[in-house]
Parts: C-alpha cells; structure tokens; sequence
C-alpha cells in the first residue's frame, strides 16, 4: 500500500507540477502587464474644465480647479504612487512621478493662499480650511495603509489625507462664495503668488541640471523619467491653476494690460506640460543622433520662469 500511494503521488506531482507552474507563469506574465496597461495613465488634457462651476460663480476658479484635480487623480485616474508590490501600478514609474509633481505644485499655491490670498493682511487670522488642505497636501505621497519604517501599526494612506485636502478647500470656496472667506484680488496678493511658482520651478530646474550633469554620461539613465515626469507635473499643475487665477484676477490682469504676456506666460508651461516622449532620452546635450528630453524640458521651464517674472516686474510697476 505505501509503494501504491508512493507511486500515486509521484505520478500527481508529475501531472500538476508543470501545470502549476505554467499558471503561475502565465497569471504573473499577464497580472503585472496587463494591470499596468489599465492602470497608467498620464492625463496632461490641457482643456480639463471643472465640470458644473458656473463662470459666473462668486468662489475662486483656481480653488475650485485644484479641488478637481485632487479629485481627478486620487477617485478617478487612481493614485499609484503608494501602491505596494503586489498591485501593478507599483511596477509604473512615470504615472506616479506625474502624479507627484502635481500634489507637490497644488501644495505650494495652498501654502500662498494661507499666506497671502486668503487673508486680508499678513497681520489677519490664517484661514482654517485653507490651512488644513496646505498641511495635507504635504503629505508624503508613498504611504501605503502600512509604514514598516516608522511602526507596525496601520497609518493614513495618501489618497486618504488629499481625499482631507479637496474637502478642505471646496468648503474654503463654498464659504467664500457666501462672503464668510477671504480671496484678495490684489495685485500684490497676485504678484507674490508669482514669485512663489517662480521660485518653485526654478527648483525644478536646478533638478534638471542635476540630472544632465549627472546622468547623461550613462548608457542608460533610469532616473531621467523620474525627474522628467515629476517637472512636467508641476508645469501642468500650475498651467492648470493660472489658467484659472486668470480670470480670478481679471480685473487686475485688465487694469494692469497684462493679458498679452500673461497669454505667453501659460504658452511656455503648455509647451513643456504637453511634451509626450515616447521614452526620456538623456543623451549629451551636444549628441548627434539622440535628444536630450530633458533639456528640452528645461527650456520651457525657464522660459516660463522668465515670463513669470516679466508678469511680476510689471505688477510692480
């Protein structure tokens, strides 16, 4: 009898092995791909419009469209960023830069409007709910339900605390809307904005620089789409909301003719937001066959920088 089961389970284990083995190939070989192909997407829709606002509505449209963007990437397209290692998005590399870019160029117009739109001078109370989504859009965007390194115990995720964050901020714009919020349409609110995404994507591209200098020596560059996709994240981002602070502030850009410039001024961060590289090259500047997307990048970076500038010299005229 045992010679009897010996034999039976040798000849199972001949059977279903090969068998196991090729389903556990072909669920891996099709789980991580195919989950990568539904999950990516890279929305740089430079026409996005916040679907319902009323043009004529007394909140501010640069809120409201960060509230939607909030909204965009964490309910809809899906935050990948913090996915762990057995969802395939954790295999995607430049959705969740892309992704990151953008919370980190809403973060920053967050902190301007405590500091300067949404109170009436610097010595005025900090609104509450503008000061609860600009602390939470500085939340890390890589945390899962689970932060090994820090404790075993569960902890917010991501998308939970910007989830926080778009709340905040749509409630900001439905007090202001019934006159129980700040929005200074001041040129000099407008102009420090400014200066703020100035300074902001000057850092940015400072971290281009870095990757050139440090990256286009090697055969292959791994970290060039990060930062690729991380700068034009925050190029559409902020695309997105002057797009908006245009016409919260048409009174001033009218009274001031900044229209022209300001008109140039969102060109340059659509040029760099829309570029679509089938791979990120970061070959010398100076190749003959290959291109530097990068420095391409850089370009319309500083170009924007300097209009940006060219806006913030005249409102301070």
């Amino acid at each position: 009898m045992t010679d009897s089961a010996d034999s039976f389970v040798t000849r199972l284990r001949g059977r279903w092995l090969p068998l196991t083995v090729v389903a556990v190939v072909l669920i891996f070989g099709l789980y991580y791909p195919v989950g990568m192909l539904i999950a990516h997407k890279v929305d740089d829709n430079l026409d996005y419009q916040v679907a319902g606002t009323d043009p004529t509505a007394p909140g501010s449209r640069a809120v409201a469209m960060a509230a939607a963007l909030i909204d965009r990437e964490v309910n809809r397209n899906g935050w990948v960023a913090n996915d762990p290692f057995f969802m395939p998005g954790s295999v995607l590399d430049n959705m969740p830069n892309y992704q990151l870019g953008m919370i980190h160029a809403l973060g920053r117009f967050a902190f301007q409007m405590v500091d300067q739109i949404g109170r009436t001078r610097g010595s005025s109370q900090t609104d509450r709910d503008l000061q609860e989504a600009a602390g939470l859009l500085q939340y890390s965007g890589t945390k899962w339900i689970f932060d090994f390194s820090t404790s075993l115990l569960p902890t917010a995720k991501s998308e939970d605390q910007y989830r926080k964050a778009r709340s905040a901020l749509l409630s900001y714009n439905q007090r202001l809307g019934q006159g129980q919020a700040v929005f200074e349409r001041r040129g000099d609110n407008l102009q420090a904005t400014l200066e703020r995404i100035a300074l902001d994507i000057g850092s940015a591209s400072a971290a281009i620089d870095r990757r050139i200098t440090e990256g286009s020596s090697l055969w292959i560059d791994t970290e060039s789409d990060d930062v690729f996709y991380s700068v034009k994240g925050q190029l559409y981002a902020y695309y997105m909301l002057l797009r908006e602070l245009r016409q919260d502030y048409a009174n001033v850009i009218r009274d001031r003719e900044l229209g022209g410039t300001w008109d140039q001024m969102l060109a340059s961060f659509a040029a760099g937001a829309g570029l679509k590289p089938l791979v990120v090259s970061n070959a010398k500047p100076d190749a003959v066959i290959l291109p530097n997307h990068l420095g391409s990048m850089g370009f319309y970076v500083e170009r924007a920088r300097t209009q940006v500038y060219e806006v913030v010299n005249i409102l301070q005229k």
